[in-house]
């Protein structure tokens, strides 16, 4: 069995931790902070380095994943200013395998990884083994990949699902999008309303905005803020929790006819999570197997929250597992 160093780079934290083969050292995860060593003119290379410092171990295999694209094998973090290949991630590991992920994709290569209990289904359905799947990311950001295959096999494709147009089914959706158009072209930003800017964290603040504006209040508040409103029974709030979860569950069902994951849909991210408790109340089964002419949405496919933190260090373990086994 292999020892592997493992990273998890996000926006403002870094994790990094070891493996015995597909298994992660729960013991073994250490957080950094990204400004603190962006501050010094550091980066990936150096956290890995002082992880190794600390632990002293001497791993074979190292593989991150980064929150931003991936390509020909280098990762950019536009956010932080930092470019990192497998030269680089070599060099600070001494490791002689070397892998690099989007961070979309670690989750996919997690799936079949991680613990039942920490696995929600949120929609039952029937799940057939080996079947495609698909990973939607609800965060900071929004995106979505299908999973395919098994093992060394497995094929999690890079994508930018986030971006695509929010869906608008009822007059309701064509002011929301108008109104989120308008708010983007006042902030400066490009006035496209992607399903981004309606279920990713400052999506439900968008969504909320709206609530506001259509019942004559003052909005503003972030999303922390709307789930605690929310929690409060707030009108405003529950309006737009309401909105969340109908978008959602249209963008489910289009996705899930797009790829057919007939192994299941699997949610990610800290909006999945927060917003978790209130779909039973809001519909989201119901609006997931809406009827459409084909019958497929209201017989096939499960959707199943993911409710491990160190789910990519997982993916990443077992993606270095499968194509060095």
């Amino acid at each position: 069995m292999t020892l592997a160093i493992l990273a998890d780079i996000g926006g403002t934290n870094t994790r990094v931790a070891l493996a015995d083969g597909t298994t992660v050292r729960a013991d073994s995860v250490a957080r950094y902070s990204n400004a603190e060593y962006k501050a010094r003119g550091q980066d990936i290379a150096h956290i890995l380095r002082d992880y190794l410092t600390t632990t002293g171990a001497r791993p074979d295999g190292v593989c991150v994943a980064a929150a931003g694209p991936v390509q020909d094998g280098v990762a950019s973090m536009t956010n932080l200013d930092w470019v990192m290949d497998g030269a680089k991630l070599g060099a600070a590991t001494g490791a002689a395998r070397v892998a690099l992920l989007n961070d979309l994709q670690a989750q996919g290569h997690a799936l079949g990884h991680i613990a039942p209990a920490n696995l929600r289904t949120i929609i039952p359905g029937p799940a057939q083994p080996a079947a495609p799947m698909l990973v939607v990311g609800l965060g900071t950001g929004v995106n979505a990949a299908p999973v395919h295959g098994q093992g060394a096999a497995r094929v999690v494709p890079p994508s930018e699902c986030g971006h695509v147009n929010m869906p608008v089914r009822s007059e309701e959706d064509l002011h929301l999008l108008r109104f989120i158009e308008a708010r983007l072209a006042a902030q400066g930003d490009v006035a496209h309303c992607g399903v981004e800017e309606v279920l990713a964290g400052r999506g439900l603040a968008n969504l909320h905005a709206f609530a506001a504006h259509q019942a004559g209040q003052p909005g503003g508040l972030t999303s922390a803020e709307v789930l605690a409103a929310l929690a409060a029974e707030d009108p405003v709030a529950i309006h737009a929790a309401a909105l969340y979860t109908r978008i959602l569950a249209q963008v489910l069902a289009d996705l899930a006819l797009i790829h057919l994951p007939y192994g299941g849909i699997f949610l990610i991210g800290g909006m999945s999570r927060a917003m978790t408790p209130h779909f039973p109340r809001f519909g989201l089964t119901e609006t997931f197997r809406e009827a459409r002419r084909v019958d497929l949405l209201q017989k096939d496919f499960s959707v199943t929250v993911v409710e491990d933190d160190f789910a990519a260090l997982t993916g990443c373990a077992a993606f270095l597992h499968a194509t060095t086994a």
